[in-house]
């Protein structure tokens, strides 16, 4: 529990607006994407590096946890109070400092909202590429901090892909700037790479360089039908092949169809899958493209290739994919949502796979994502009052994790470990491997005050799950 006099402090540091112990608040900071509550004692909203600095100077001295807060958006539990503690929630540190046209750089705070950069630096005639499905919620240093994703990853990559430097405070309170503001940079270990993606297990991003590129002269969006998901699956393995790389590649299977049009009205076809594809560049490369890309999915079965006419009808078809995962709710009254990834030759296999986990293990699993990298969400849909159905939908994760693993693949692509992958990290990672990283922890958090309990098991626990 935290004391009367750490609670004074609090406030003092970051003034009496900028903390809070009332229940309702709290329970507001309780929850992610996960919805599994865990109570924090307080939270409280600092505007800088020093005030964060003090709280967990503070916090080392006192014994208290400290859990790093973006916007809640994560499917792994990730900035989960597990522990009880302080939730730090940088979302009022939302100041796009700069954005620089000459060098390509914006440096900004870890609260702004990642669709607002974009716009903002859009009308420069600049692009920032990352695109986490929740953009429009989620925050750039959470964003950061898992290392996030979203559609365009197949073209341009992931959030670390564009961050150049940051300014970081350690579990310990010093604060510390890494990186570099330029294009090319080596001097030292990569303490920018480290922190990307830890979670917020090392640190508490409070500000970052990112590197951003030309806007995309122009964008064609392509919806390609098929009665089926495997003709869907080898034509994403077949545009690949024709050494084209869309900037989008997202693919929906049949049952997230149904779910999101049910729940949207957005005109989907009914059919065994879609593809929802982009090119974008100079004109001609992307008329070029969209060509070979038609091409490829009529060879592979599509009943049709169609282009979206106008930005109204784009704009249509990306709320129809960003609906899909809240309306899969809407079949089953709970899903397990795991993300994996598999080189993209062999998504038809892992397509394959996961429809004979379904069948064998009586459910329903739903699959759709960015295909373009080999990156799947597949969803696990079952009723956990139903105790041999929530049994059922445990072993199926496994066995897509097993699967996942035998195809030379990973057990996340986005959501991170939090706690929900924690227990099947030695399904993927050596007993030596998670030692040199708890060893990191350590020597970032000797008292262990920083997000504990996240992505490495206590030594009482084990999982029991092997590759």
């Amino acid at each position: 529990m935290l004391t009367e006099i750490v609670k004074k402090e609090l406030k003092r540091i970051v003034g009496e607006k900028n903390a809070s112990f009332s229940k309702e608040n709290l329970l507001c900071y309780s929850y992610d994407a996960t919805n599994s509550p865990y109570m924090p004692e307080a939270v409280v909203f600092p505007t800088d590096a020093k005030e964060i600095s003090l709280i967990l100077k503070m916090a080392n001295s006192e014994g208290f946890p400290v859990i790093p807060r973006g916007a809640g958006t994560g499917f792994s539990g990730g900035s989960l109070p597990v522990e009880g503690g302080v939730v730090l929630s940088t979302e009022r540190m939302r100041n796009i400092v700069e954005i620089d046209t000459e060098n390509l750089v914006a440096l900004v705070e870890p609260g702004v909202v990642t669709w607002e950069l974009q716009t903002e630096v859009e009308k420069s005639g600049l692009f920032y590429p990352p695109d986490p499905t929740s953009l429009k919620f989620s925050t750039i240093g959470g964003n950061i901090a898992e290392c996030a994703g979203g559609p365009r990853a197949v073209k341009y990559g992931v959030t670390r892909d564009y961050v150049l430097g940051l300014e970081a405070v350690l579990p310990t309170g010093e604060i510390i700037n890494t990186g570099v503001k330029t294009a090319k940079g080596v001097v030292g270990y990569d303490l920018t790479r480290l922190l990307i993606g830890s979670e917020g297990t090392l640190g508490v991003i409070t500000k970052a360089y990112l590197r951003l590129l030309p806007k995309p002269e122009s964008v064609v969006t392509l919806l390609a039908v098929f009665p089926d998901l495997k003709g869907a699956a080898k034509a994403v393995s077949g545009i690949i092949s024709a050494k084209v790389i869309p900037a989008t590649l997202e693919l929906i299977d049949s049952v997230s169809i149904k779910c999101v049009e049910a729940h949207a009205k957005l005109g989907f076809p009914d059919a065994g899958a879609i593809l929802l594809i982009e090119a974008d560049g100079n004109i001609e490369a992307v008329r070029k493209e969209s060509e070979t890309i038609k091409r490829v999915c009529l060879e592979n079965r599509a009943s049709s290739v169609k282009a979206a006419t106008d930005k109204y009808e784009v704009k249509d078809l990306w709320k129809a994919r960003r609906a899909i995962s809240p309306s899969l709710l809407k079949i089953r009254p709970d899903k397990i949502n795991e993300d994996v990834v598999v080189p993209r030759a062999s998504i038809p296999d892992l397509i394959e796979g996961i429809q004979e986990i379904a069948k064998a293990k009586g459910l329903l699993i739903a699959c759709f994502g960015h295909a373009g990298d080999g990156n799947i969400h597949v969803n696990v849909m079952y009723d956990k009052k139903d105790s041999k159905e929530a049994k059922a939908a445990e072993d199926a994760v496994v066995d897509v994790f097993k699967l996942t693993l035998k195809l030379n693949g990973t057990i996340s692509g986005e959501h991170g470990v939090g706690i929900t992958k924690a227990r099947y990290l030695n399904m993927e990672l050596s007993p030596a491997s998670i030692d040199v990283m708890k060893r990191i922890k350590n020597v970032f958090d000797p008292r262990g005050i920083l997000n504990p309990g996240k992505i490495f098991q206590t030594d009482k626990e084990t999982s029991g799950y092997k590759a």
